[in-house]
Parts: C-alpha cells; sequence; structure tokens
C-alpha cells in the first residue's frame, strides 16, 4: 500500500513539472479543481481580488438565472381576491382596445356624442372593454356640452355599474361636472369618498375645480381652508387655486386679502402661471390705478418667465380690454419670437383669434388680415377655427368676401382641410350680395375640392390618390337645404336639381324640405315634367308627402289634365303622405342617476 502512494505522488510531481505531457487526462478547464487553476487565471494577486470583489457584488444585484424562469409545467398563481385593484395604465391601451378608444375620439371630434355614448357603452359588454381612458373621453365630452346629467350618469355607468376602475382624472371630471352644476357639497363628498377608497391621492386639479365651486358659491372661507388642506397634503403652491381665490376677494372688494396671497405665492415658488397678474392688472383698472397695473404688468416681463400661451392669452385680454393696443401688439411679438414648436408653444390659434376679432372691433379689416398672416421664425399651424373666425368676420362685411375666398384657398395650399362652416359662410355671404355663381363655384369647391387638396392614401399595394369627389367636405342634409332653398328663391332650378343630385353621389339622404320648396316653385312656373322627375326621386329615397305638397301638385297636374299621371305617381309612391302632426322620436341615453352614489 505505502508503494501504491509513493507511485501516485512521483505522478503528481511529474505533472507539476511537465504539464504538456498530460493534457489529454487533464480535465476541461471548466471542471477544473478551483484550486488548481486559480493561481494560474490572474497576473497578480491584487486582480485576484479584484476579481473576487465582482463576482460578490454580481452575486448580490442580480439573482440566480434560474430564479427568473418560471417552470412551464407549473400552474400558474392564483389572483389575490383581496388585492387591491388599480386604474388602467396607458400600457393597456394597445391593440383592439385603442382602435376602440380611437373611434370614440373622433366621434367626439366630429361633434356625434350619442354615438361616442353608445359605442363606448355597447363595448362594456363585449370582449372589447373600453379603458378608463375611453370613458373619461366620453364623460368629459359630455361635460364640456353642459350635459351635466348625462356627464354624471356615464360616470355611474362606467365606473359603479360596469366596475371600471377609475382614476384620478375621472374622479376630477365628476367634481368639475358637480361645482359647475351648482351641486358643490356633492363635489365635496365626491372628495372625501376618494381620500378614503381611492388608491392615489386627489391631484391639484382636484382642488382647482373645488376653490373654484366653492369661490363661485360665495363660500370663500371654506375654499380658504381647501387650499391649507392642499398645502398640508404636500401639493405644491398652485398659482391657479392662488388667482381663483384672489379673484374672488377682489369681486368682494378685499384687495388687502388679495395681495396677501399674492406675496404668499411669491414666497412658496419663484415661478408661477402670469394669469395671477392679469387677475391683478384688472383689479387696478377696475379702480382707474392705470400705474399700478402696467407696474405688475412689467414685473412680470421683468421675472422674464417662459409663459405659454394660454397666459399670454389672458394678458392680451386685459391689455386690449383697457385700450393697451402697444403693449398688446410687443407682447404678440414677443409670443411669435419665442414660439418653438414641439418644445414650447407660446402662440395658438386663439392669440390670433384675439388680436383679428380686437381689429374688427376696431374698424381696421386691413390690419385684422395682416396680423392673422403674421408669423415668427417658426410659424404656427392655424387650425380651421383660425380661418373659420376670420372668414366669417370678412364674409359679414360687405365687400370682403373675395379676401375671404383667398383665404379658402390658401388653407388648401397649407394643408387645412375647411370644414362645412367655411363654406356657409361664403356661400351665404354670396348669395346675400347677389354673386350667385361665386356662390355655386363656392358649393363646388366643397363637393368637389381642388387638386392639390386631394392627398394621397395609403392601402395595401402602396401609395393610391383619392378621387376628389372622395375626399369632399361631409355635410348635412340641411346645409344642403340651405343651397337649395337660396337657389330656388332666385329661381335657378337646374342649379337646385343639381345640388340634390350632389347629395345623392354624397350618400346625404334628402328629407321633405329638399324637395317641397324646388316642387312648389316649379309647381309655379307650370314645369310639371321636372315635377315628375322629382316626385321619383321622393319615392326612390322614401321621402313622405305633406298634405300642402300633395294638394299642390295635385292641382298643377289636374289643371294640366295630367290628374291620370298624378295618380300613377301617388300610387308609386305608395299614398306615402306625411301627416301634419308627425314628430321624429330620438331615443336618448337613460340617466342612471342625478347624483353621486357612495358605493356601499
Amino acid at each position: 500500500m505505502s508503494l501504491y502512494r509513493l507511485f501516485l505522488r512521483s505522478l503528481q510531481q511529474s505533472a507539476t513539472k511537465c504539464p504538456s505531457k498530460l493534457n489529454n487526462s487533464l480535465p476541461p478547464p471548466s471542471l477544473a479543481a478551483p484550486c488548481s487553476s486559480r493561481s494560474f487565471a490572474f497576473s497578480s494577486a491584487e486582480e485576484a481580488a479584484a476579481e473576487r470583489r465582482r463576482r460578490k457584488r454580481r452575486l448580490r444585484t442580480q439573482p440566480p438565472p434560474g430564479s427568473l424562469t418560471r417552470d412551464p409545467t407549473a400552474p400558474p398563481p392564483r389572483p389575490d381576491p383581496n388585492a387591491l385593484r388599480l386604474p388602467d395604465s396607458t400600457s393597456r391601451l394597445t391593440g383592439p382596445r385603442l382602435n376602440l378608444h380611437n373611434r370614440v375620439q373622433s366621434l367626439i371630434r366630429s361633434g356625434d356624442l350619442d354615438s361616442a355614448s353608445a359605442t363606448a357603452r355597447q363595448a362594456v359588454f363585449s370582449n372589447t372593454r373600453p379603458t378608463v381612458f375611453t370613458c373619461n373621453a366620453v364623460t368629459a365630452a359630455m361635460f364640456r356640452a353642459r350635459r351635466y346629467d348625462d356627464a354624471i350618469a356615464h360616470f355611474q355607468f362606467f365606473f359603479r355599474q360596469a366596475n371600471i376602475i377609475p382614476n384620478v382624472v375621472s374622479y376630477n371630471i365628476l367634481i368639475n361636472t358637480h361645482c359647475d352644476a351648482g351641486h358643490v357639497d356633492t363635489a365635496i363628498d365626491v372628495y372625501r369618498y376618494m381620500l378614503e377608497n381611492a388608491p392615489f391621492s386627489p391631484s391639484t386639479v382636484t382642488y382647482r375645480h373645488l376653490v373654484k365651486g366653492l369661490v363661485d358659491s360665495n363660500r370663500i372661507s371654506e375654499a380658504i381652508d381647501f387650499l391649507r388642506e392642499m398645502l398640508n397634503k404636500g401639493q405644491g403652491a398652485d398659482s391657479i387655486v392662488y388667482n381663483t381665490l384672489m379673484d374672488g376677494f377682489i369681486k368682494l372688494g378685499n384687495m388687502e386679502k388679495a395681495l396677501e396671497l399674492f406675496e404668499e405665492l411669491k414666497e412658496r415658488c419663484l415661478v408661477y402661471d402670469g394669469i395671477v397678474h392679469a387677475t391683478l392688472m384688472e383689479a387696478y383698472f377696475v379702480k382707474g390705478m392705470e400705474k399700478e397695473a402696467m407696474d405688475s404688468y412689467r414685473e412680470l416681463l421683468g421675472r422674464q418667465f417662459n409663459m405659454n400661451a394660454v397666459t399670454c392669452n389672458t394678458l392680451l385680454v386685459v391689455l386690449m380690454k383697457y385700450g393697451k393696443m402697444n403693449d398688446a401688439l410687443a407682447l404678440f411679438d414677443h409670443m411669435l419670437e419665442a414660439h418653438k414648436p414641439l418644445s414650447f408653444i407660446a402662440v395658438n390659434t386663439d392669440s390670433y383669434n384675439l388680436m383679428v376679432n380686437e381689429y374688427f372691433r376696431l374698424r381696421n379689416i386691413e390690419e385684422a388680415i395682416a396680423i392673422f398672416k403674421k408669423t415668427g421664425p417658426k410659424p404656427c399651424t392655424i387650425d380651421v377655427e383660425g380661418y373659420n373666425n376670420i372668414i366669417g368676420k370678412l364674409c359679414a362685411e360687405d365687400g370682403w368676401v373675395e379676401e375671404a375666398e383667398k383665404l379658402l384657398d390658401e388653407m388648401y395650399v397649407k394643408s387645412v382641410n375647411p370644414d362645412v362652416k367655411t363654406f356657409e359662410f361664403l356661400i351665404d355671404a354670396y348669395f346675400r350680395e347677389g354673386k350667385t355663381d361665386a356662390g355655386l363655384r363656392c358649393f363646388n369647391k366643397m363637393v368637389n375640392p381642388p387638386v392639390e387638396a386631394v392627398k394621397p392614401t395609403l392601402s395595401i399595394f402602396g401609395t393610391s390618390v383619392t378621387s376628389r369627389e372622395e375626399q369632399g367636405v361631409k355635410a348635412s342634409v340641411g346645409f344642403y337645404n340651405k343651397v337649395i332653398i337660396g337657389l330656388v328663391e332666385r329661381q335657378r332650378f337646374e342649379d337646385a336639381q343639381e345640388v340634390l343630385r350632389k347629395m345623392s353621389e354624397k350618400q346625404v339622404k334628402p328629407d321633405l324640405l329638399s324637395y317641397e320648396s324646388l316642387i312648389m316653385a316649379l309647381c309655379r312656373e307650370g314645369k310639371l315634367d321636372q315635377i315628375r322627375y322629382l316626385l321619383d326621386g321622393m319615392a326612390k329615397h322614401g321621402v313622405a308627402l305633406s298634405p300642402l305638397l300633395h294638394e299642390t301638385v295635385s292641382n298643377a297636374f289636374g289643371k294640366a289634365g295630367w290628374s291620370e299621371a298624378t295618380g300613377r305617381l301617388f300610387q308609386q309612391s305608395n299614398g306615402n303622405i306625411q301627416s301634419s302632426d308627425s314628430s321624429a322620436y330620438a331615443p336618448q341615453f337613460q340617466q342612471v342617476g342625478n347624483n353621486f352614489c357612495i358605493k356601499q
């Protein structure tokens, strides 16, 4: 046995002296013993110690590789029924739920709130349930339309009956709705309920709505209490809340308390919204203290705040209201210079509208057009509402409708899509001035836009160009009826019938008014062939004749000896005569509740 041990010891010593001879018998480096390989892995002891520290640090900060992968054969963990449910995050707004949200938003932007509401409510019972963002969009749209009962009912439906978890924006919309509806105590109940049950804290916007509601209800002392509660809960000193309170004290004649709040605001935050200076300026101007008002304005400019478009617009209103037009122009020029789209918005469409409206009030139309076309280093994109504002004012003035039509052509060049209101201003102005042909030219631009206005669309086969007819402005039947009546009053019967034909091309269904004025005029003129053609159109579209229209047509055909033809025409329409007391009934969304209900 001792000889065997001596033999093994000699083999180990020979392997140490000549390792190359036993390479084939050694295990791979990864499987070698730590003590045999570590002495050859580093050039120095310091490097080995550094590697050991790195390894230990990595083991402390990173979990083992196997801990991140779950066994695929293991059953999924059961959800905790007692876990607190949280509102949807933006990551949930993807796929079909994002498509639903975009569809609802499109209906809201088009003004069809009932269809947007129906789409969102029906989705609650489908596989694609709406997110809290879609529910907020519908509720906020009802609030903006001053349909307060519908806004409250939608909150009840989405967040109480459908059991969708509301977020802080949902509660803010409900609080704002109750405050504007005059139910301030109910809004406070919503706030207390949110404090006790919601998994989040109220935001600064929450206190804005509550303070404004209390100030409007002449409960300013309670509004001060909410200001202190906002500060005690760790919220910052919001300048909008301070401004609301300052405005309330100013209206009560307590200028000292308003200035005290202003000084407190300046102590609490170095940068605040310039709207508070607009409130102070208004108060000074009302009291005839013009010097103090302008000193407050210059103090604001001296602070060199980056004021956004909303703040600057408020200052513009005050300056122009009290005759400081030069200062307003200087501020507007500064806004144009400071405007840097995407990173900072210093001017918007409302800014242009304020300046244009003031120049029209001063009867300086040339300056209004010049200020509308004025731009800075980076031009502001004016939307269709801005163009409609100046086009409507130009059309209301005698002799300026051609200038308004030039702005319409400019809209096409700048890729701003005109809407029905744009053409309604122009056509009404042309008809009023007796320029029927020019009005028809505008109408044709609406249904068949210029070639430069036709934009390419993407299809699965690449880029394609949509026809002009497909890209025309979609107008309601009421707009077409106004054009038809205007043409009938000017004895342009063939053009009126052409407008009827355009309605069919645009898939707009005519109603009784679309035919009645034209047929009555043709009966007076004795143009029976054209009347027969129009009656065929009424039968095709399922439009019922009114008793007056039925009697007028019967008398006109009877005088011409065409009574049998009249009978056949009425027989084709199946005797469809509208009753004089008929009325349309549109089902509305049934309100769930008028007040906020605490869920038991």
